[in-house]
């Protein structure tokens, strides 16, 4: 079974490989002292008030992230949120249905958010794109980068072996693709990028790179590694106009 620790410091998480841990006292596999306005992909996304479903789902996505979707702990979600598991199975029939609800209304949500909404309706695509790039690289800390992407992590551990999860990534992954390739056809038709440019093909190559940027991160321990990644993809995009 999968199980991600991280050791206890002050709003750190310090990734332990498994099969290492001997004293499980030292180690703590919770939100560790850290805050949503902490962690990047935590960040509350508006002022509205959540309902007990709502609170449910998000400390469900919280746990998962931490933890992997197998590990988590239907224990350490009602810790979080203080209801009750009759509550949470009013809700939710099981922890498969609550993990689908994360994904369809959490992690889609939180992708559309941070990188969809935002190139949409703008004068120049690229530059957008480009922007948009060096904020999410700009507000990445070494908790985001240790975490990793949620929907990178909920992808390598579930969409192998569990067919709803798989369509469920399937479908937001073809959303976010769609958008980035809507992007570079608006650049292309507007005279801004080559005529030889594939929007359909580049989309899947530069939402893979922005993926590949944090794991690339994660394994060197190094930020560094996110924002060469993101240079290069930068001169990329660049490179693309005429």
């Amino acid at each position: 079974m999968r199980m991600n620790c991280y050791l206890e410091g002050p709003k750190r998480l310090t990734y332990i490989p498994v099969g290492i841990i001997k004293h499980t006292d030292w180690y703590v596999c919770d939100m560790n002292g850290l805050t949503d306005n902490d962690v990047y992909w935590w960040r509350p996304l508006d002022d509205a008030p959540l309902d007990t479903r709502d609170k449910i789902l998000f400390a469900a996505y919280k746990e998962i992230h931490l933890n992997g979707f197998q590990s988590a702990s239907l224990s350490n979600i009602l810790a979080q949120t203080g209801v009750t598991k009759g509550a949470l199975y009013h809700h939710f029939n099981s922890k498969t249905e609550l993990g689908y609800a994360v994904v369809d209304e959490v992690i889609a949500k939180r992708i559309y958010v941070s990188f969809i909404g935002p190139l949409e309706g703008l004068d120049d695509p690229i530059e957008g794109f480009i922007d948009l790039i060096r904020d999410a690289g700009a507000s990445f800390s070494m908790t985001d980068i240790e975490l990793g992407c949620p929907l990178t992590v909920l992808a390598q551990e579930m969409a192998p072996i569990d067919e709803g999860f798989r369509t469920r990534l399937i479908r937001m992954y073809a959303q976010w693709h769609a958008s980035i390739a809507s992007v570079l056809c608006r650049a292309r038709d507007a005279g801004l990028i080559i005529d030889e440019a594939n929007p359909d093909s580049l989309a899947v190559m530069i939402a893979s790179t922005l993926e590949g940027s944090i794991t690339a991160a994660k394994v060197a321990q190094d930020l560094d590694k996110l924002h060469q990644c993101g240079a290069g993809l930068i001169q990329f995009l660049q490179l693309l106009r005429k």
